[in-house]
């Protein structure tokens, strides 16, 4: 895909004075878009919020301002929370991280210093940076620290671009179909894990066989059923010139259309996008190794080198919690330079 060796060249790292440059929001508007139906609300790496969505309506706040009300709202009506993480990159050491152990550690203490322990980590691909056994290796040991329930994991184009994803499947796909796809039921959400990154051309693809796979898993949901979907690059077009968008995400997007709550959770572009259409709600998490620059803002897609001593600022994790009386995702992302 264009930027499928995102972070392979030294020389194409691209440079950031100040991390300003990459903090911005941006609400659509004045474009003939039906602002009841579609809201565009998007922050960029580093910038942490809380965020709620309600029968299609989007909420967000600054996540210090509202923690506390949320985690009382969540021990109040029984639910539960999760964490992603994304695009980890193990065994990328150019300037813009020589550490990416290092980071993927802080992340995992973040997780670990959460008050509740989340019941699910999800990892949204690029687990690795070269797919080889010792940075598999690596990141299942790190991962394997975090206090969570269970993890679940996609694929990265990073984690299958040497063997088609056999070691990424060995390691971190057993249980799964196909090329690693696969659903689940925790306490009344159904989540369904995607693979977009084996059938690159210009675009992420999901390919006829997992389609005919994913309409088949929805079917027998009730329309009140919240869903989680998770896959590594977004199933929405965020910049289709650097190819960071999925061919027939429209095609997986309509299948969810009967649904009143679906979250989609994706990785690939290393920052926080979010976005609300309808009844699905949009989310892109930062990545733990390094980031990359807005859509448009630099010549291409690739890591971006920041000030020594900004680098935890652009960097981060996502925590999710699902209300349960309500079937409402509060999503949290909490940059790793901040106190847990």
């Amino acid at each position: 895909m264009t930027n499928k060796d995102n972070g392979t060249r030294a020389d194409e790292q691209l440079q950031l004075s100040d991390t300003k440059e990459v903090a911005q929001t941006k609400v659509v508007e004045g474009d003939g878009i039906d602002r009841r139906n579609f809201l565009s609300c998007m922050a960029w790496a580093g910038t942490g919020l809380l965020w709620t969505m309600a029968g299609g309506v989007p909420a967000s706040k600054l996540f210090a301002a509202t923690a506390g009300a949320a985690e009382k709202a969540a021990e109040a009506n029984g639910s539960f929370s999760f964490v992603q993480i994304s695009d980890s990159h193990i065994g990328f050491n150019k300037a813009a991280n020589q550490d990416v152990s290092g980071t993927l550690k802080l992340a995992l203490d973040k997780i670990n210093a959460l008050p509740r322990m989340p019941d699910l980590l999800l990892h949204t691909g690029d687990i690795t940076h070269g797919s080889k056994a010792a940075e598999f290796d690596t990141a299942q040991e790190l991962i394997k620290g975090a206090r969570v329930g269970e993890r679940f994991y996609v694929p990265g184009e990073h984690d299958t671009a040497t063997d088609d994803g056999a070691l990424y499947r060995e390691r971190f796909g057993k249980n799964t179909t196909g090329s690693g796809w696969h659903s689940f039921m925790h306490k009344g959400v159904h989540f369904v894990g995607l693979n977009n990154v084996l059938q690159i051309d210009a675009m992420g693809k999901l390919g006829a066989e997992q389609l005919r796979w994913l309409k088949q898993d929805l079917a027998g949901l009730s329309a009140s059923t919240p869903i989680v979907i998770f896959a590594h690059i977004p199933l929405w077009m965020v910049y289709p010139d650097w190819g960071w968008g999925t061919e027939d995400g429209a095609e997986a997007l309509g299948y969810l259309k009967r649904f009143g709550s679906v979250t989609v959770l994706n990785g690939h572009i290393h920052q926080v996008v979010q976005k609300v259409e309808g009844n699905v709600a949009f989310h892109t998490a930062m990545s733990t190794a390094f980031p990359q620059p807005a859509p448009g803002s630099a010549p291409h897609a690739g890591p971006m080198v920041v000030p020594a001593g900004k680098l935890k600022g652009v960097l981060g994790i996502t925590d999710v919690k699902y209300i349960g009386r309500h079937s409402h995702l509060a999503v949290v992302d909490s940059v790793l330079g901040e106190e847990a």
